[in-house]
């Protein structure tokens, strides 16, 4: 027997009132908030402040394929006919394709996927990580993915090929 998991979770009292205080604040200056405000910290999620602060790192990760994507469309289009006629068979223009994974990410990287339960992945701010990640775990099937490898994705790691 071990003392492992003795010292895992970890309440961080100082990053939990922290992180409420920017959510108290960002909530007073949007008049409101969808979902859950729940933080989790200190709890089976998210033990420690160790795994809080990895968990938030991740966000570039995710958000930095798909922005490289969204500004190389245009040039990928305009150098390849063969993409661009793939563009609009699929999507009708570029645009349309932009506001396709933008909506696909909008819709489905923050809808409570990817956890166990509602509580885990839920519509709180952790969930909506949770929730992201999964979104990124199906991009393969995703009827712009192939547009995202040609524009040199090669994972949510944050690193392109191009």
């Amino acid at each position: 027997l071990t003392t492992h998991g003795l010292h895992r979770v970890q309440s961080s009292p100082s990053v939990s009132r922290f992180m409420n205080g920017v959510l108290a604040r960002l909530q007073a200056q949007v008049g409101g908030w969808v979902g859950s405000s729940a933080v989790h910290l200190g709890d089976n999620d998210v033990p420690n402040a160790l795994h809080w602060t990895d968990k938030y790192a991740q966000i570039p990760r995710i958000l930095l394929p798909i922005l490289n994507v969204l500004q190389q469309l245009d040039s990928l289009a305009s150098e390849a006919p063969g993409v661009q006629r793939y563009i609009q068979e699929c999507f009708g223009t570029v645009d349309n394709c932009r506001k396709a994974i933008l909506a696909d990410f909008f819709k489905h990287g923050f809808d409570g996927s990817g956890a166990d339960n509602y509580y885990d992945a839920g519509s709180c701010i952790d969930g909506r990580l949770t929730s992201a990640w999964n979104w990124c775990s199906k991009i393969a099937k995703k009827p712009y993915y192939n547009l995202f490898n040609m524009c040199g994705f090669v994972g949510f790691d944050g690193s392109f090929a191009k």
